[in-house]
């Protein structure tokens, strides 16, 4: 048997961190290690229990997810752990904050059970989790401040058809949606990406996506 994919719950509401835990344990290759109503919390109970996966909510006391999700997964971090940002699109404005802090994946919380377990199965695997409707809501919404990052020598790197590719995944298509936009294979697309990850030295996906809002390519 393959070991349990080890998840923190972290959510100022006791209701929603108790559904959370109850729909994850349920599942027979994942476990609930631990629970806190608060960033700080999470960051102090992550580098205790060593979860692979931290469910994220952003407005919380003592110390809100986005700095919670910046000393877990940002830049510099030695041991860095995946956390999967849940949150309510519509009542919180730092939602991109929180993925450039490294946050590897964004759902809202009125996702159906089975998307929230595919959400941390996904983040689980190393793979980034980005919903294209949440996408194009999410970057469309922000992109107003977004400075751009002036990186146009890495930019320049890429070829026209990846720079095509960059600017599908800004908008919020899945690889799928991108074959059938190109009208390329699934497996051509994953190359181009992972190429494109390569290029610009990005994590995943989700860093995708704010490197080509943060650099202009996509308006």
């Amino acid at each position: 048997m393959t070991t349990p994919v080890r998840v923190l719950v972290c959510d100022d509401q006791a209701l929603i961190r108790t559904g959370f835990a109850t729909i994850i344990d349920a599942q027979p290759d994942l476990e609930v290690v631990g629970e806190c109503g608060d960033g700080r919390g999470a960051v102090d109970l992550a580098a205790r229990l060593r979860p692979d996966v931290v469910v994220m909510d952003v407005r919380m006391p003592v110390l809100d997810g986005i700095e919670a999700t910046r000393l877990l997964a940002g830049a510099g971090v030695d041991h860095p752990v995946k956390v999967l940002v849940v949150t309510t699109f519509n009542l919180d404005e730092y939602v991109y904050e929180a993925l450039r802090a490294g946050a590897s994946g964004f759902l809202l919380k009125d996702a159906p059970p089975a998307q929230l377990l595919h959400g941390i199965r996904t983040v689980a695997s190393g793979a980034a989790l980005l919903a294209p409707e949440v996408t194009r809501q999410l970057v469309g919404r922000y992109a107003a401040r977004i400075r751009p990052a002036g990186n146009a020598s890495a930019t320049a790197a890429l070829t026209a058809r990846e720079l095509e590719v960059l600017r599908l995944i800004a908008n919020g298509l899945s690889n799928s949606e991108i074959a059938a936009t190109l009208v390329i294979s699934h497996e051509t697309v994953k190359t181009y990406v992972s190429r494109i990850l390569a290029k610009l030295d990005l994590r995943d996906r989700v860093q995708a996506v704010v490197y080509a809002y943060r650099n202009g390519l996509v308006a």
